[in-house]
């Protein structure tokens, strides 16, 4: 039987890699991370935002991908040293019990349940692209396709397939956007420098707000991507690797070490999806935007592929279709993998299962593969708007990320050890990155009302 990575025992421990060559082998958390938010957020979203806005909210886009990864680095570490799932540090948040959970299990269970809209809408992105390569079979049975595929990937995907898939997906779409992005100035849409300079003038016009929060909650890791971290972060071993805390010596440079392994993922993934997202937006910028082309309904890829076929031609079209369907689908595989782990966590914590028995916690797993994504589909069935179902997933994914914030706050001044309590300068850094968010947020909110 294979180890299970979400209990910690001696027999686990192993002392991190010293060499950054070293420390290469044992990154993996920052591709599925990844893998999750390019789809979506990227894909959709970002590109959305850029056609209803121009370059004068690049800076939203910039902001919400770099901010955000301070705030991830807290609760990997908090991982680490406590070796606790995501729904287990959040019930030891202070506030009321309500039945058998506290007050933020249920905030995160209510917040899951409207996001299942956000996942409904890439289903529809992805039957969509498939409906227009083979019109013959209807839209809603393509929708059902889709959801069966995703869930036989991830029914039995462990850890390892799961980072291996997501890495193949993300490189291959990468590559293609950014040759567009390339050829897009030999084209009379070519960038200039003062559009650029417009979008780092923190404007913010009150028609393209409510995308904006949405693009803000959905970009770079949203609330939900920092709680789905933790389970990356355990599965990985980085947790079990450290093992228990003896209050040794030894423990203490072990969990140093692995810290900095997990710091470096971090800072890999945000470096990942910065550029893939400030690439996204620069081509709904300065393509969709001019032709006042927005992205919706049925007719979001048709738009989406006009990106790509004005800067590499009409021949680009199926090798968009191609991408397109990679990248969204790479956000259905990796979200289904996390959200089948993170509902497992909360059905633990309202006493359904014991979530630390492998076998229960499989067999949760399992079920909820399958499960989650026929919900999915039958949403984007019932709704039909999946750029609204996206955006909305969007919107409450920020409102999960300030709870997030609040239980980052509480590892850090709380719970975090002495010994690993940081310099001055880390600080400032977490500090930064709460108050942007903050910030954002509430000028959004004030623009919207």
């Amino acid at each position: 039987m294979r180890s299970d990575p979400y209990l910690l025992t001696v027999e686990n421990i192993k002392s991190p890699p010293n060499t950054f060559r070293e420390k290469l082998r044992y990154l993996g958390p920052s591709f599925v991370l990844s893998a999750s938010i390019v789809g979506s957020g990227e894909l959709i979203a970002t590109t959305t935002l850029g056609a209803k806005a121009g370059f004068v909210t690049f800076w939203v886009i910039l902001v919400s991908c770099l901010v955000k990864v301070a705030v991830q680095l807290e609760m990997g570490k908090h991982t680490i040293l406590s070796g606790e799932t995501a729904m287990t540090a959040f019930s030891k948040l202070p506030g009321p019990k309500i039945g058998k959970a506290r007050w933020s299990i249920w905030v995160v269970l209510s917040i899951m349940l409207v996001k299942l809209l956000q996942l409904g809408g890439i289903v529809g992105g992805v039957a969509i692209i498939l409906n227009m390569v083979w019109a013959s079979i209807p839209l809603p049975i393509w929708a059902f396709l889709v959801a069966i595929a995703v869930a036989m990937i991830v029914f039995k995907g462990y850890y390892k397939l799961i980072e291996q898939i997501s890495l193949v997906l993300i490189a291959l779409f990468t590559i293609f956007t950014f040759t567009a992005l390339y050829f897009l100035n030999f084209t009379e849409y070519a960038l200039q420098w003062d559009e650029l300079a417009v979008g780092l003038s923190f404007q913010l016009p009150v028609t393209a707000v409510a995308v904006a929060i949405g693009a803000f909650g959905i970009t770079g890791v949203g609330g939900d991507e920092i709680i789905h971290y933790n389970y990356w972060c355990l599965e990985k071993g980085y947790a079990a690797h450290t093992g228990p805390n003896d209050g040794s010596k030894a423990w203490e440079e072990r969990a140093r070490g692995w810290i900095k392994v997990m710091h470096l993922d971090a800072l890999l993934a945000m470096v990942i999806y910065t550029l893939v997202t400030a690439a996204f937006y620069t081509l709904g910028a300065a393509v969709l935007h001019v032709q006042d082309e927005i992205p919706e309904g049925y007719a979001m890829i048709e738009s989406l592929s006009n990106m790509y076929t004005s800067s590499l031609g009409p021949s680009a079209k199926p090798w968009f279709l191609l991408g397109s369907f990679m990248v969204l689908f790479s956000t259905l595989f990796a979200a289904l993998a996390a959200w089948t782990r993170q509902y497992s966590d909360i059905f633990g914590q309202l006493g359904w299962i014991d979530f630390f028995s492998l076998k229960e916690r499989t067999r949760s797993i399992a079920l909820l593969a399958w499960s989650l994504p026929l919900l999915w589909a039958a949403l984007f069935i019932f709704i039909k708007l999946p750029v609204m179902m996206v955006i909305s997933g969007g919107i409450v994914g920020s409102l999960l990320l300030l709870l997030v914030i609040f239980a980052v706050l509480h590892f850090r001044y709380i719970r975090t050890p002495k010994v690993f309590r940081p310099k001055l300068s880390y600080d400032v850094v977490l500090w930064t990155s709460i108050g942007s968010i903050s910030l954002v947020a509430i000028y959004g909110l004030i623009k919207l009302f």
